[in-house]
């Protein structure tokens, strides 16, 4: 055997001939699994209960738990939001009736309390009444009896009733998440197959790549859903998984499939065209694999069960995507042989030709003015970078969902009609060492109420020794032990035992950037001899974005760090990694700031049929950065290792970067395209953070297909010359120069 042959065969060219000796079982195998796990991946998003905002172990969390053990306040709450058209329902008469409407509501177990929204109401909404349904159920089984309990509220007479809150917005959230997985399916894989069509000209080569990626997508689907019988998942993880899953299985089948039909018309047979095809393109796929994978563990620095979702779905559906790619597409190859070019749909001379200079034109054409176009296309892509800079963050609940969902549009008449800080006000859990009814506690939480209400940002504060009004210490102490005071306080659920609950009303709204500093200056305030929790949902909405803010820094430190360290033992360059690393950078900058304008100031929204929320959702930025800086990775690598290869065969860097643009532009455009399409089919769809994902994810792909990788990448080649290749000599694989050429 030859140093070339054994060069060549190596571990992945045997494993690629033991997937065509074995072909008729490695897919016996794969229908097997396929049949067994379709029936789990189609209950997936049904047992999926959880968003994965909480942030345990937060103050607010812990808070929020102190009031559910201590003063029995309930955690799950459900809004019905009454309107009725010419009716005054803040009279007797229809709020009886809405009453007497939910009476077998009462009667229900778990239900605690029934009582109208007291929450003072905005002028000019008196057609419209609240009513709070209090459930002794955490969120699972809430979810799981919100069907009977929306079959128990009957509508009045002359009204209408819209219910909200969290369980009602997690039911439609599930519901929206099957509709989004289907409505994607059926406008991204028509698109898909065209292209690919379109790439192979025959319907056998083109339907291989959708095989994959729907195989990639249910089997991860159905190993899911035996991990959420013991794990709670975020319920966005099935959005998550048929996104990635069907553009990345379809990538790398494409990029197989391709490289199939090249060998066939070389190899002597067709077991040596499969192995050579899983020594090349296989052996790329696995790598690539690792790129994506290394962008996806970044998330896992955000302590949120919606990243760990996420980034849990993100890595079992690319790995069964490069393992399904590697075995059971490359057994269906050598199945087919040389009749994956039957049934051809386009004539030859419609189909680009492997001998068009169309992209070496363009490289030629780059690479005359490369100073011009790496200001002008660089400044461009800075310039849409510009509206990161007023990003407002914010954590999205029922405005997820678009205005037609039930739960949606009645939080949206929930906010309009009610003052939102009333509604969702700052909550401070106090703890005293002796009794919370004793004088010495008394003058403790009286002492810290007084800081509290001084502090700038405070309309109002409630207690339950604001409830009894001005009194000394002593006439409060001698008041709470008075007949039935101390149980109408517990009743509130004001005070109990040790702890008791100050609720603070900031000046502005819930959402605002004053609440958010209101909440750290309480935070800072000094509560001596008490224990203090300060929750309630503008500190819940605030420990999320710190949470996730927090962490940014080390979520690019490891993706970029580790991307580079990759990319330089792969390039044997200082500089080449570096510029991939950056070039990222720029296309994912400009990606998100199109997400700003779109989804923050509104525009194009009606076009894009989107509702611009006037914020962006924090788990953006990490989930757009950790998934597209891995995909994009891989454009860049099989570019630049395609350039590689021709630098060293020649010396020339010019003509291997216009070489390596020839010989990979039509393919790695095919599957750029094809993962645009697939991801910006979300923007379609219903939920609002995954419009967002797949409107900057197909952005951010764009850009790097486009307008980095044609004229950018070609441009820097240039400016850069003999330099990119340069590294120290401990790091350099020796091979001829240029002055050592012949």
């Amino acid at each position: 055997m030859s140093v070339r042959e054994s060069a060549v065969k190596g571990n992945f060219w045997r494993w690629g001939y033991a997937m065509h000796r074995y072909r008729w079982l490695v897919l016996a195998l794969c229908v097997f699994l396929f049949l067994s796990f379709a029936l789990f991946a189609q209950k997936t998003p049904g047992i999926l209960k959880d968003n994965g905002f909480t942030p345990k172990g937060s103050e607010s969390d812990l808070g929020l738990i102190q009031l559910r053990d201590d003063l029995g306040v309930p955690l799950t709450t459900i809004n019905l939001v009454y309107t009725g058209k010419g009716l005054d329902m803040t009279k007797k008469e229809p709020q009886q009736a809405i009453m007497d409407s939910l009476s077998e509501l009462r009667k229900l177990p778990y239900v605690e309390s029934v009582n109208f929204v007291a929450s003072p109401r905005n002028e000019g909404h008196l057609d419209v009444q609240a009513v709070n349904v209090s459930l002794n159920l955490d969120t699972d089984p809430a979810l799981e009896k919100y069907p009977e309990v929306k079959e128990r509220v009957h509508t009045p007479a002359g009204m209408k009733v819209y219910v909200t809150g969290g369980p009602a917005i997690l039911h439609d959230m599930q519901e929206a998440s099957k509709h989004d997985i289907a409505k994607s399916e059926a406008i991204g894989l028509p698109i898909a197959l065209i292209v690919l069509l379109i790439v192979f000209g025959t319907l056998v080569a083109a339907l291989l790549p959708m095989i994959v990626g729907l195989m990639s997508v249910t089997l991860t689907l159905g190993i899911t859903y035996f991990i959420a019988q013991h794990q709670s998942l975020s319920n966005f993880l099935p959005n998550m998984v048929t996104m990635l899953g069907l553009a990345v299985g379809i990538d790398y089948a494409l990029f197989l499939v391709s490289r199939f039909r090249e060998e066939l018309k070389v190899q002597p047979s067709v077991a040596e065209a499969v192995a050579m095809t899983c020594q090349t393109a296989g052996k790329s796929i696995f790598f690539s694999g690792i790129a994506v994978l290394i962008g996806l563990l970044g998330m896992l620095f955000v302590d949120l069960t919606f990243f760990r979702s996420l980034c849990l779905g993100g890595i079992i559906v690319v790995s069964i995507s490069v393992v399904v790619a590697n075995t059971m597409l490359l057994s269906l190859l050598g199945l087919l042989g040389k009749r994956i070019n039957s049934l051809q749909v386009l004539p030859k001379r419609f189909r680009k030709q492997e001998s068009s200079r169309f992209w070496e034109k363009i490289a030629y054409g780059v690479m005359k003015r490369p100073v011009l176009l790496v200001i002008l296309v660089g400044g461009v892509l800075i310039y849409a970078m510009t509206p990161i800079g007023q990003m407002k963050l914010s954590v999205p609940n029922a405005e997820v969902l678009p205005p037609n969902y039930e739960s949606r549009y009645g939080s949206d008449l929930l906010k309009t009609a009610y003052d939102p800080r009333m509604m969702g006000p700052i909550q401070i859990v106090v703890h005293t060492e002796e009794d919370i009814w004793e004088e010495s506690s008394i003058r403790q939480v009286r002492a810290y109420a007084d800081k509290v209400k001084s502090v700038s940002g405070v309309k109002e504060i409630q207690s339950y020794l604001s409830t009894l009004g001005q009194h000394s210490d002593a006439e409060l102490t001698g008041m709470l032990k008075a007949p039935g005071v101390k149980e109408r306080i517990e009743g509130s659920k004001l005070a109990k035992g040790h702890t008791a609950l100050l609720v603070v009303v900031p000046e502005k709204d819930t959402d605002d950037p004053s609440t958010d500093g209101l909440v750290r200056n309480l935070r800072a305030l000094g509560h001596q001899g008490l224990d203090v929790a300060v929750t309630g949902g503008p500190a819940y909405r605030l420990d999320i974005i710190d949470r996730i803010q927090d962490e940014i820094p080390s979520v690019l430190t490891f993706v970029m760090g580790i991307t580079y360290i990759v990319l330089l033992l792969a390039f044997r360059s200082i500089l080449l990694p570096l510029k991939a690393v950056l070039m990222n950078m720029l296309s994912l900058g400009a990606s998100l700031g199109c997400v700003v304008l779109v989804f923050q100031h509104g525009y194009m929204a009606d076009l894009l049929h989107i509702t611009s929320i006037g914020y962006v959702s924090a788990t953006l930025p990490v989930i757009i950065f950790c998934v597209v800086f891995g995909i994009s990775m891989d454009y860049e690598v099989f570019l630049i290792s395609r350039i590689m290869e021709e630098y060293e065969a020649s010396g020339d860097n010019d003509k291997s970067t216009a070489e390596g643009l020839k010989k990979t532009g039509s393919l790695i455009t095919s599957a750029a395209f094809i993962l645009v399409v697939v991801v910006g089919s979300f923007i379609f769809t219903d939920i609002e953070i995954m419009k967002a994902l797949g409107l900057g994810l197909g952005l951010a792909v764009l850009i790097d297909a486009t307008i980095v990788r044609v004229m950018l990448v070609p441009a820097l080649m240039k400016l850069l010359g003999d330099a990119n290749w340069w590294a120290p000599k401990w790091l350099r694989v020796k091979s001829p120069t240029p002055a050592e050429k012949p």
